[in-house]
C-alpha cells in the first residue's frame, strides 16, 4: 500500500480514487472526520525519541545488570503525537457507545455506567488475589450476594462463581458430571449435542475426554425429542443443550428431555450463554437442569471478555453440587461470609470437589458490575431485560422477513435474536457481501455462516438496551441492503466504499498475521 513515510506523506486512496464519490480529491488521505492513520511506526523513525534526556555522567549504576544492551526499537514520538495516533485509531472502532451493534449470540449490549463506577470503587478495584482474607472480607460478601441471586434466578442449589468465561464455564459443569459419575462407579462416555447447540459444546465435551454424538433438529429447529430418546442408553453421561437455541427458539420440550435423560442415569447440562431471554420468566432448575453456566456480560450486561476479563459462574443442582469446585464463598450461622478451599473443606462438608478452575476467585469487576445490574434492576425489571430483549428481536424479525427469509419463522416467535439466511439473493451474491454493505450504511454487521444449520446464516440480536429509532433506523438499513441483494447490485462486491480500509481478505490475515513491523528501507 501507499503510506505516510519519513519524509512525506503519500495517502493510500482518496476521495477521487474509488470511483464512487465526486468530492474534489484530498492531499492527506482523509475524508473529513475520516482520517487516515498510519501504522506509529511510519509516524516516525526508531533513530529519534520524543524526549531529550541528558546524557549520564558519573555515579554508581543501580540497575543490577538488567540495562539496556541494544536499541529499544520503538518510533521516536512526542506525548501528543502519540496520543493522537492512538486516538485517531479509536474512532475507527465500531463500540456499543456509537450505535446498535446487531451480534447474534453475543449480546452487545450497553453496560451502564452506574456498574462502572460501583467497579471502581476502593476496595473493588484495587482487591488483589493473595490480600489476607480478613482484608477482603467486603469483596466476599459481594462474591456471596451475587451467588445468592444467581441460584435464586436459575432455581438451582449451588454455583460455581471461578469460571473466567462460557466455554470455562461448560467445561466445569462437565468435570462436575464427570466427577459424579466416577463417585458412583459410572464409566459413561459419551455426551450428546443437538444441532442447535453452539460450537463450543462439542468442543468442551471432547476436551473433557468424552465421545461426542450428534442430535438432529427437527423441522422447527428445535430438538428432535424422539431421536434423543431413542440414543439414550447405559453409555450416555449427559445431553448438553442450548436453551433458547442458536436458531433463537426456545426448547419447549426441555423438561421431556432432562426427564428422559434422567431416567437413562445422565445428566443435563444447559448451556445459559442465552439466559437474557428468560432471565426473570423461567428458571431452569424447574426445567430439570443440572449445571448451567452464566455468561454475566451477556445477561447481567459486564464487559465482555475478548479473552479476559470475563466470568461464567456455574449453577448446579443438588445432585452436582457436592462436586462444584473450590474455591467457593459460604456463610455461616454467625452470619460470616468464609471462603471454602482446601484446608478447610472439611469444615462445610465438601470434600468431593473435583479441584479447581482457576487460581483464585474469579473476576472481582465482574461481579462488582453484575451484582449492581441485579439490584438496581429488581425482580421486575429483570423480567422486563427478557421481555424487552423479546420483542426487539421479533420486531426484526417481522420487519425484513418480506426481503430476508426466515427458515424458521413459520415456527412462531423468535426469542433474543432473529434468524436470516441469503436465500433469495441475486445470483453471484452472498451474505458476506450484506455484511459488507451494512458497514458503509454505518452499522457493524450482524453474526454471519452461523448457526451452520443454515446456509448463509444472518443472527440478528438487538438487544434490549435498544430503542424503537434506533431498531426501525437499523432496519430501513437492513432491509436496504437487502432488497439490493435480491435485485443483483453488483456493487456490493467491492463493499465497504466508506471504511478507513476496503474489503480485506480475512481468513489470509486470521491465518497468517503479520503482527511486527519492519522497516522497508532496511530490507
Amino acid at each position: 500500500m501507499n503510506a505516510p513515510n519519513k519524509s512525506g506523506w503519500k495517502p493510500e486512496m482518496t476521495a477521487a480514487d474509488d470511483g464512487m464519490h465526486s468530492g474534489p480529491q484530498t492531499v492527506t488521505g482523509n475524508r473529513a472526520l475520516m482520517l487516515e492513520e498510519p501504522l506509529i511506526f511510519e509516524l516516525a523513525g526508531t533513530d529519534t525519541t520524543g524526549v531529550d534526556l541528558p546524557e549520564i555522567e558519573g555515579g554508581p549504576n543501580r540497575l543490577g545488570g538488567m540495562e539496556r544492551t541494544a536499541p529499544i526499537g520503538l518510533p521516536g514520538l512526542s506525548e501528543p503525537e502519540t496520543v493522537r495516533h492512538y486516538t485517531r485509531l479509536s474512532r475507527q472502532n465500531y463500540a456499543i457507545d456509537l450505535g446498535l451493534f446487531p451480534l447474534g449470540s453475543c449480546t452487545m449490549k450497553h453496560n451502564p455506567r452506574l456498574n462502572e463506577k460501583i467497579a471502581r470503587m476502593p476496595g473493588f478495584a484495587d482487591v488483589h488475589p493473595l490480600q489476607p482474607v480478613s482484608t477482603v472480607r467486603g469483596a466476599l460478601e459481594v462474591i456471596n450476594e451475587l451467588a445468592f441471586w444467581l441460584i435464586d434466578l436459575t432455581g438451582m442449589h449451588g454455583v460455581a462463581m471461578s469460571p473466567k468465561a462460557g466455554a470455562h464455564g461448560e467445561l466445569c459443569g462437565i468435570l462436575c458430571i464427570r466427577a459424579a459419575l466416577e463417585a458412583r462407579g459410572d464409566p459413561r462416555e459419551v455426551i450428546l449435542v443437538p444441532e442447535s447447540a453452539h460450537g463450543t459444546n462439542p468442543a468442551t465435551a471432547a476436551f473433557a475426554g468424552y465421545r461426542v454424538e450428534n442430535i438432529p433438529a427437527n423441522a422447527d429447529g428445535r430438538v428432535d425429542l424422539e431421536a434423543l430418546k431413542a440414543r439414550l442408553g447405559p453409555d450416555v453421561a449427559a445431553v448438553m443443550i442450548t436453551n433458547p437455541n442458536t436458531c433463537g427458539l426456545f426448547e419447549r420440550d426441555m423438561k421431556a428431555i432432562s426427564d428422559a435423560v434422567h431416567a437413562a442415569g445422565g445428566f443435563v447440562y444447559c448451556d445459559g450463554a442465552n439466559f437474557n431471554a428468560i432471565v426473570g420468566k423461567i428458571r431452569p432448575g424447574d426445567l430439570g437442569v443440572d449445571a448451567m453456566h452464566i455468561n454475566l456480560h451477556k445477561t447481567f450486561s459486564t464487559p465482555h471478555g475478548g479473552g479476559g476479563p470475563g466470568s461464567g459462574p456455574v449453577v448446579l443442582s443438588e445432585a452436582l453440587s457436592p462436586y462444584g469446585p473450590l474455591p467457593f464463598t459460604a456463610r455461616t450461622a454467625d452470619g460470616v461470609v468464609h471462603l471454602v478451599e482446601e484446608e478447610n473443606a472439611a469444615e462445610f462438608d465438601h470434600t468431593q470437589a473435583f479441584g479447581r478452575m482457576t487460581a483464585f476467585h474469579g473476576q472481582m469487576g465482574m461481579f462488582t458490575r453484575a451484582l449492581a445490574y441485579i439490584l438496581s434492576h429488581g425482580a421486575d425489571g429483570l423480567r422486563q431485560v427478557a421481555e424487552d430483549a423479546v420483542l426487539n428481536a421479533n420486531y426484526i424479525l417481522r420487519s425484513v422477513e418480506d426481503l430476508l427469509e426466515a427458515p424458521f419463522g413459520k415456527s412462531g416467535p423468535c426469542m433474543h435474536e432473529a434468524l436470516f439466511s441469503d436465500a433469495g439473493f441475486s445470483e453471484g451474491l452472498s451474505t458476506l457481501d450484506l455484511a459488507k454493505s451494512l458497514v458503509d450504511e454505518g452499522y457493524h454487521p450482524m453474526t454471519m455462516y452461523f448457526p451452520l444449520v443454515v446456509h448463509g446464516a444472518m443472527l440478528v440480536e438487538p438487544t434490549e438496551t435498544e430503542s424503537k429509532a434506533g431498531l426501525d433506523q437499523f432496519i430501513a438499513a437492513l432491509r436496504s441492503v437487502a432488497e439490493r441483494a435480491r435485485a443483483g447490485d453488483v456493487s456490493m462486491k467491492q463493499a465497504p466504499y466508506y471504511a478507513p480500509r476496503r474489503r480485506l481478505d480475512e481468513t489470509l490475515a486470521a491465518r497468517k498475521p503479520v503482527l511486527a513491523w519492519s522497516d522497508p528501507d532496511s530490507a
